[in-house]
């Protein structure tokens, strides 16, 4: 049986992108002070764990998860 939410890639077109701003540049999240909230709440997960630190280092591959979305890192 299929997932019911898909895992969405979005390409960044570089190396690495920090959460916080991975989370706003695919168009989960608007603000940085709702970006902050999420994260601090532990919210949001990174490859299935939920993850505090806003400025991690994503890289081609990782899938961060929010509010029943799952977005995967892409080149």
């Amino acid at each position: 049986m299929p997932s019911p939410n898909p895992i969405e890639d979005v390409s960044i077109g570089s190396d690495m992108i920090r959460l916080g701003q991975f989370l706003k540049f695919a168009g989960l999240l608007d603000s940085g002070g709702d970006v902050k909230e999420v994260i601090i709440d532990g919210l949001v997960t990174v490859n299935g764990e939920v993850d505090r630190r806003r400025g991690r280092q994503l890289q081609h591959g990782d899938v961060v998860g929010f509010d029943g979305n799952q977005v995967r890192v892409s080149p």
